[in-house]
């Protein structure tokens, strides 16, 4: 597989700059990256899905065991054996890496397809980056990784299971099981496909898993950064209506007049969070820091549901009596399966759903890790691999 683009998230900063942290080991080599999209430039004899030239992702996921009861019901993300996309061990003891790189071997499984109407660039956030070369392929003992020139890779991608490690996609190719592969469709650019394969998943799920999706229902998003901004427009392409809450007022004009938000409450604002007590049928919240959620709870009418995607460093204080009173539900969602992943990225090409994103050369990584400490980002990065790699590496 052929990388175009790769998104840069966040959270894994830390695994990026420190070998262990909070008990978390890194392993080095570590190639990060897991919103990948790109092309396919060669398919194994077993690979039944995709054929050379189509557009596709990989997401967060490149492998899991296919028999347990999540992976019979497409949650292959909720599989106790599940293989992350870089940095992750296959169970043969091998190393995934993720998508900061131009080639990548994956399971078509796990492998999902962009709409043609999706840019790239877009799909990214959603799912992975935006284009560059894929392989995708099943378990082959004799199928070498080549990238889209003809050359063998120089990160062992041979073989599927040959006892590397994972790597992402900050780089120029990819090899992956068809299995955990996405199909882009051709309106979909790449540059916005890739974060779909990671914000937009994770917001889309829950979404649809806690029935929040249907017209006419009043959904709150929970801070507005790089999830948040996405569930904002899904949440109003599924047709609810839809609050932001946030600490900060400034972020009122953007999420009302760029957005689409139908309202805005502070949540330092006693007043504001009252006036809407009881009115909520959802509340999607995608915060990672330390907060109330006695608030949030108040919001929900009787049988609403609070969904947690943010990951804070300390556990939460969970009032119990709220829940009791009004029979509410507080669950929580982790990205998605690979069919659901499918089903967000046609989702997002019918509605012409684009995250919004800064595309960014090789060299300027460093310096994006350095403004995402800083959150001066809006809302995320995307690595133009297919462009830029071989330049920074020449």
């Amino acid at each position: 597989m052929w990388l175009s683009r790769c998104f840069i998230v966040g959270y894994a900063i830390p695994i990026f700059i420190w070998p262990r942290m909070n008990g978390v080991f890194s392993v080095y080599p570590l190639v990060p990256g897991h919103e990948i999209v790109g092309e396919v430039t060669e398919v194994g004899s077993k690979v039944q899905k995709f054929n050379v030239g189509d557009r596709v992702g990989v997401g967060c996921v490149v492998g899991s065991c296919h028999s347990c009861g999540s992976c019979k019901n497409n949650l292959e993300n909720y599989c106790p054996k599940s293989i992350l996309t870089y940095g992750a061990e296959y169970h043969d003891g091998s190393i995934t890496y993720g998508g900061y790189f131009d080639t990548m071997v994956a399971d078509e499984h796990f492998i999902v397809r962009i709409p043609d109407n999706l840019p790239l660039d877009v799909a990214t956030p959603l799912l992975l980056r935006q284009h560059s070369p894929i392989f995708s392929h099943t378990p082959c003992n004799t199928a070498p990784a080549r990238d889209s020139s003809g050359v063998l890779s120089p990160f062992k991608f041979s073989r599927y299971h040959d006892g590397s490690i994972t790597y992402g996609g900050y780089s120029d190719t990819m090899v992956a099981d068809e299995h955990f592969v996405v199909r882009i469709p051709d309106n979909l650019p790449l540059d916005v496909a890739a974060p779909l394969l990671c914000a937009g998943i994770t917001v889309y799920s829950p979404l649809r898993y806690y029935g929040l999706d249907k017209p006419g229902l009043h959904v709150v998003v929970v801070g507005l950064g790089g999830l948040g901004h996405v569930a904002v427009k899904f949440a109003k392409a599924m047709g609810s209506k839809v609050t932001v809450i946030s600490t900060s007022p400034s972020k009122k004009k953007e999420a009302l007049e760029n957005l689409g938000a139908d309202s805005f409450l502070v949540s330092r604002d006693q007043d504001q969070l009252q006036g809407a007590s009881g009115t909520l049928d959802g509340i999607i919240d995608t915060v990672s820091a330390q907060h109330p959620l006695f608030p949030l709870l108040g919001l929900l009418k009787s049988h609403g549901k609070l969904v947690l995607v943010g990951a804070p460093e300390k556990p939460l204080e969970l009032p119990v009596f709220p829940l009791l009173q009004g029979r509410k539900v507080v669950g929580g969602s982790m990205t998605g399966g690979v069919k659901e992943t499918q089903e967000m990225i046609d989702f997002a090409a019918k509605h012409n759903l684009k995250p919004d994103i800064e595309v960014i050369a090789m060299e300027y990584v460093n310096t994006a890790m350095e403004r995402l400490l800083k959150a001066d980002v809006k809302y995320r990065f995307v690595i133009d691999i297919g462009n830029t790699l071989k330049a920074t590496t020449s």
